[in-house]
């Protein structure tokens, strides 16, 4: 638990941010805390939060999470014994939006779109294809440019 982990360090103030919207304004008093199953926690955190000369609770909606929550499966995925040493990840700022596609290579030497395009000039089907594969044409057809 991070708030252990700063009293383990021993500071003095702790800013604690959190996307449940129930916890933090619970925990900042706002609401009150009625469900029994969460009344433990609320305690036990109030009795950490004595240790601290200040604490804060700050609410960060989901949508402005991504971060957080990216640093948060990646640490999921390591096991770190109390002894080992802690890996470190590091993160660099692009200028410019990262892509990555994969595509297959068309066996025919044909683009991908090229039955799509057939249908819409000529308002026939390939050779051989299934009626599940023609609606599917169709959808696709209709919103192609």
């Amino acid at each position: 638990m991070r708030v252990l982990a700063a009293l383990e360090s021993k500071a003095k103030g702790l800013g604690v941010y959190g996307d449940s919207a129930l916890v933090i304004n619970q925990l900042n008093q706002e609401w009150e805390t009625r469900d029994k199953k969460l009344i433990p926690y609320f305690t036990y955190i109030k009795e950490l939060s004595l240790e601290f000369d200040k604490i804060t609770f700050h609410h960060v909606p989901r949508e402005d999470n991504q971060l957080a929550d990216a640093l948060a499966t990646l640490s999921s995925m390591f096991q770190i014994n109390r002894n080992d040493e802690i890996p470190s990840i590091k993160m660099e700022s692009q200028d410019y939006p990262a892509y990555c596609h994969v595509m297959e290579e068309e066996t025919d030497g044909k683009p991908w779109y090229h039955d799509i395009k057939h249908y819409l000039i000529n308002r026939e089907y390939p050779p051989g294809i299934s009626k599940n594969e023609k609606r599917t044409l169709r959808r696709l057809s209709a919103s192609f440019l």
